[in-house]
């Protein structure tokens, strides 16, 4: 797979995390929230409900049509509600930044800049992924309890209300401990699936918001998001 198809890759993974917000969402089925399941949704509202956190993050991206795998690793700084900074360190420099309404992806390497509109890229309103503010869970997917691979995680299917080629579910690893979510998995209707692995958090810190925006260099080609 080549570096700028994995960042595209990627790139839609992301979005397929973020929900439009400012509307109202249909409440979830009461079936799927159990006490057990009420229980864990409060202990990871409380947990990311500081400011924001970073984390390192390592990602594996799969195309089961194309039969191509590809991993990345870096940091990724969150800061909610809706900002999100992605920084790749391996294997190849790049960084994907959105404050909610622009998303910039920058690869310095190939001297280019990929920018959009949010608000067009998720629906509509502002988009918000669930990383960034995770009451989102609540209001737009539906949940399901899957078995445990490990006595020290949950496991949660998310199921959105409103489903689209690009996300079709959303599996997360919840700490049993701590309610910190360890690992997300998205998978699309054609069957591909990305993989995040999430450690070294720093919970209840500030991030500046100049670490959301980008200034795009002299000499850099810009595309139009909305090309793809």
């Amino acid at each position: 797979m080549t570096r700028t198809t994995a960042a595209i890759f990627f790139l839609i993974s992301i979005l397929a995390f973020w929900v439009p917000q400012g509307r109202a969402e249909s409440t979830p089925k009461e079936d799927a929230k159990t006490p057990d399941m009420e229980r864990i949704l409060n202990g990871i509202e409380q947990r990311y409900s500081g400011k924001g956190f970073t984390a390192t993050f390592f990602q594996e991206s799969i195309l089961k049509a194309m039969q191509m795998t590809d991993t990345a690793e870096g940091r990724l700084t969150v800061k909610r509600p809706g900002k999100m900074r992605w920084e790749y360190v391996v294997p190849d420099p790049q960084t994907i930044i959105t404050d909610g309404t622009t998303m910039w992806m920058y690869r310095p390497k190939d001297k280019q800049v990929t920018v959009g509109k949010a608000p067009e890229l998720f629906s509509s309103g502002k988009g918000a992924g669930f990383l960034s503010d995770v009451r989102q869970i609540r209001k737009s997917f539906n949940l399901e309890s899957l078995p445990a691979e490990s006595p020290k995680y949950y496991r949660v299917k998310l199921l959105p209300h409103k489903p689209t080629p690009d996300l079709a579910d959303v599996i997360i690893s919840v700490a049993v401990d701590s309610y910190q979510i360890d690992q997300v998995i998205t998978h699309n209707s054609y069957g591909d699936e990305t993989r995040f692995v999430l450690s070294q958090y720093q919970f209840n810190i500030d991030p500046d918001d100049a670490l959301f925006t980008f200034t795009i260099p002299e000499g850099v080609d810009v595309v139009k998001m909305d090309h793809f």
